[in-house]
């Protein structure tokens, strides 16, 4: 017999170095399973419970490897189950490519079974590239096309096959008129700045007295430039939650997180400074950077797509940012500076770890959410990875957990969607099959999307060399952050219709799985609960039935709300009403053009 459609599009992902493709079946890519039994399973085809975690294991394994995650699905609800998982990759900037089947080219326009426009239903989130499979001889062009994008644009890319296309006898394109050729393989490359412009961005920088620095994803290239420039200038480093793993956050200048679940130290390190270099972020929030006019601005990215608009910067670099630091640091001028400023960021960041630690230690009914992330902290392995869930989960990722060298951490960050803290969790066991992976996860996303996902990883456990993946779900029986946010934004008390959610036995669900479940109700079991996830031989379900009504302190409370107890603050309605008025709902009104700072 000889080679199909579908065994060439295989033995191409192959020789791209693809080692697996998450998907589910359906009749739409049947021509694709076989292909997939006449190759022996390779690459490997991980079955999920559902597309949309297909997608989101493609983009947690994409995140966590630096390789292009690939998923699959069948024709109409298939393709569109994907979407929401594409979507995360293209505002997060990761590469994907996704496979979907299509009805056959006889059928289409007869309104078919399952026969959407999928053409026009991924223009927007596989804008880059999409294309429709009509014969053989576009192959191998547009799959490697669909690929070098995905690399090139840190995007998602898109490939519709028909049915009956799958089927059709492989022949590759001639040279001939109106025929495309391929080949494989792409270089890497490296783009850097002008020597004009690395002059002018120096002269920016080197005048600055109170230099701050914001870092995201892009400069998780460039840790040993990042800190070298932050120790030449004396300044103090924020990092945007995607790039919360690019820093040690046991360095003195680093003011952790930014943003509404950022801390203290990185709102008045913004507040305060007079000059702003931003290294690989397109950090959205510009009400938590500094006042426009107030501080000089120098921004480095690679992406000219996306420089230059989240602040009204002085210089724009469009570079690699190891590159680009590299030829900058031999510019920037390190003598004559004060350590005012650097000893002021060292300051505030201790008192921010001191007053974590004390929040975190305050009584509640019946654990203390932050209590359970800052119990982990220690514990955490150096080769640790990390994912977490939208929701309140996020804030205590965010503030709790000390990111060292070596270790990774990632989450839904510009889409910021429910549901990806497990699949990103078992994404990354497959780029990482050799470390310890945890997933923090609240009870509202566990119920969406990771209960059923839990049957994967129990499924696929025997394949890793470290057996460790520790979920964590924040049991409140409450979707917490909206319950906070329209508290904050609406002046209204929790509308229990919506916010009210069951209180399901998830360790319980982990045991009938045949893996470790353990239900925690006490704060004396937290510790003990974490060490034997640990100590586990496969998956764990830690389930913490923690107080909803702990709220996420927004980060420009004053140091004195933010050191205040949960017991303090939470006496009763009345109380809570006032301390959401002039927290939460001020991080809104707080940066209102001409209102006062605190």
């Amino acid at each position: 017999m000889g080679t199909k459609v579908s065994d060439h599009i295989l033995e191409r992902l192959r020789a791209w170095g693809v080692e697996q493709v998450f998907g589910y079946p359906g009749d739409g890519i049947n021509g694709l399973l076989a292909a997939w039994g006449r190759a022996e399973n390779r690459p490997r085809f991980v079955q999920s419970r559902h597309e949309e975690m297909s997608a989101f294991e493609a983009v947690g394994y994409a995140k966590f490897s630096g390789r292009i995650g690939v998923c699959a699905a069948t024709s109409g609800p298939g393709a569109i189950h994907l979407l929401n998982g594409l979507y995360d990759a293209k505002l997060d900037h990761v590469p994907v490519l996704a496979i979907v089947g299509q009805t056959n080219r006889t059928a289409m326009g007869g309104s078919y079974q399952q026969e959407v426009d999928l053409h026009t239903l991924y223009k927007d989130v596989a804008s880059e590239f999409v294309e429709t499979v009509t014969v053989p001889e576009q192959l191998p062009n547009v799959l490697d096309r669909a690929i070098r994008t995905a690399y090139a644009r840190r995007c998602p890319t898109a490939l519709i096959i028909p049915g009956d296309v799958q089927e059709l006898d492989y022949s590759p394109p001639t040279h001939a008129f109106k025929m495309v050729p391929s080949s494989l393989g792409m270089s890497e490359f490296t783009a850097t700045p002008t020597d004009e412009a690395l002059r002018r961005a120096a002269e920016v920088l080197n005048a600055g007295e109170k230099v701050a620095v914001l870092v995201g994803q892009g400069a998780a290239g460039a840790v040993a430039e990042v800190r070298e420039v932050a120790e030449l200038l004396g300044a103090g480093v924020a990092k945007a939650l995607l790039g919360k793993d690019v820093l040690s956050d046991e360095l003195p200048y680093v003011t952790g997180p930014i943003g509404l679940l950022g801390s203290r130290p990185s709102y008045e390190l913004m507040r305060d400074c007079d000059t702003l270099l931003t290294i690989g972020s397109s950090f959205p929030y510009t009400q938590f950077m500094p006042e426009f006019g107030k501080a000089r601005g120098v921004q480095i990215d690679i992406d000219a797509h996306m420089i230059g608009m989240r602040y009204p910067y002085e210089v724009n670099l469009i570079g690699d940012a190891q590159a680009t630091l590299r030829r900058l640091i031999p510019l920037l001028k390190a003598e004559g500076r004060s350590r005012k400023w650097y000893d002021a960021v060292c300051a505030n960041v201790k008192r921010w770890h001191a007053t974590m630690e004390r929040r975190a230690a305050v009584a509640a009914d019946p654990i203390n959410p932050e209590y359970v992330a800052r119990a982990l902290d220690p514990l955490l392995p150096d080769d640790a990875i990390l994912t977490s869930d939208s929701g309140s989960v996020a804030n205590w990722y965010a503030r709790h957990i000390t990111m060292r060298p070596g270790m990774r951490g990632s989450l839904s960050g510009t889409l910021a969607t429910m549901g990806p803290g497990v699949p990103y969790a078992i994404g990354a066991k497959f780029a990482h099959p050799d470390r310890p992976v945890f997933a923090l996860v609240g009870d509202g996303a566990m119920q969406m999307n990771g209960l059923a996902e839990m049957i994967t990883a129990a499924k696929y456990r025997d394949l890793w060399s470290d057996p460790r993946l520790v979920v964590a779900v924040w049991n409140n029986q409450d979707l917490n952050q909206v319950t906070w946010e329209m508290r904050a934004m609406e002046g209204a008390p929790s509308f229990l219709p919506s916010q009210s959610i069951p209180d399901v036995q998830y360790a319980a669900f982990a045991r009938s799985l045949g893996l470790t479940g353990i239900r925690v109700e006490k704060p004396e079991d937290v510790e003990a609960a974490w060490r034997a996830g640990l100590e586990a031989d496969g998956p764990a379900v830690l389930e913490f039935l923690t107080d909803p009504a702990v709220p996420p302190i927004p980060p420009h409370a004053s140091w004195e709300q933010m050191e205040a107890t949960a017991a303090s603050i939470l006496k009763g309605d009345a109380d809570r009403g006032s301390v959401i008025k002039q927290g939460l709902k001020a991080k809104v009104q707080e940066f209102l053009p001409g209102r006062a700072k605190q």
